[in-house]
């Protein structure tokens, strides 16, 4: 089968064995963002042109393809789920000679009652779901929105989400924080734990991100260090955020090694446990829902 991880800005193609081992990866910029109007059909053909010549009969998608801006619109899936109901909500979309189905996203509401809503995160959670004890588990997804899940005995049970990437890239672009750092500096660990630190103080965020100025101003955070220091800033208070919301340690990390390795750190200076699961953990659940697919006899094209 073929499975495909189409986001707002890049696109990630698999080709996946009967066991579901990765056969062959590709990756472009032809995000949903980019593809014209009816474009779609075209860009999945660029992309995986000789895989489906070879003869795969089935493809799916995963990610903002399947929202209102992309290929086709598959409605959100409340939560508790499966991989099983994910697999009977796919949405057909017309393809010749393949059937190809868009996967929905997930949506849940928090212990206030607002809405959480994902969308591509679900194949990841899936993808690691066989590694996870049956008792509830605690997954975190970092990203530009990071997602903290609960999952138990198979099931995406509810998550919330943190707009902490999007907030590092924003601050440390269109700020005045803007002038007392280095984007590009390279990751400087005792910086950021700095700002783990700083988090757990008293002041609310909004007060210690302007130290960071302040710290700038007079010397005492170079500016190489700083965007570290941002960062930790910014993680620690989402991971204390988490912690007081609930979590069942150990918690698992998915997520590209840059930020899975400052997650753990942020869990250990909290205390907390962490397990780095696959980073190929979106083609395991793309063979996930493509596997239940084919075992809910699903043929619609």
């Amino acid at each position: 089968m073929i499975g495909l991880d189409w986001g707002t800005t890049s696109l990630r193609a698999y080709r996946l064995d009967q066991a579901g081992a990765v056969l062959d990866k590709r990756e472009s910029k032809s995000g949903i963002l980019s593809v014209k109007p009816g474009g779609f059909p075209d860009e999945l053909h660029n992309i995986a042109k000789d895989w489906l010549e070879a003869g795969e009969k089935l493809v799916v998608i995963a990610g903002m393809a399947g929202s209102k801006q992309g290929w086709a619109e598959a409605p959100y899936l409340a939560c508790p789920v499966s991989v099983a109901e994910i697999a009977r909500a796919t949405l057909p979309v017309p393809f010749p000679a393949t059937r190809v189905r868009l996967v929905p996203g997930l949506k849940a509401r928090d212990a206030d009652g607002m809405p959480e809503v994902m969308r591509g995160e679900e194949t990841q959670i899936l993808g690691v779901l066989d590694d996870l004890p049956e008792q509830e588990a605690t997954l975190c997804l970092p990203g530009s929105h990071s997602k903290w899940v609960r999952v138990r005995a198979g099931r995406i049970l509810d998550f919330s989400t943190h707009m902490t990437g999007e907030v590092f890239a924003a601050l440390s672009a269109h700020t005045i924080l803007a002038r007392s750092l280095h984007r590009s500096a390279a990751h400087h660990p005792g910086a950021f734990a700095r700002g783990l630190d700083r988090a757990g103080q008293g002041g609310g965020l909004l007060h210690q991100l302007f130290g960071l100025r302040s710290l700038s101003l007079f010397d005492a955070m170079p500016q190489l260090e700083a965007a570290s220091y941002l960062s930790g800033l910014l993680i620690g208070h989402e991971v204390a955020a988490a912690l007081e919301a609930g979590v069942a340690p150990p918690v698992h990390l998915v997520g590209a090694e840059a930020l899975t390795l400052r997650y753990g750190a942020a869990l250990a200076a909290f205390g907390i446990p962490s397990v780095t699961q696959t980073e190929d953990a979106a083609a395991r659940g793309l063979f996930q829902i493509g596997v239940a697919i084919d075992a809910a006899r699903i043929t619609a094209c």
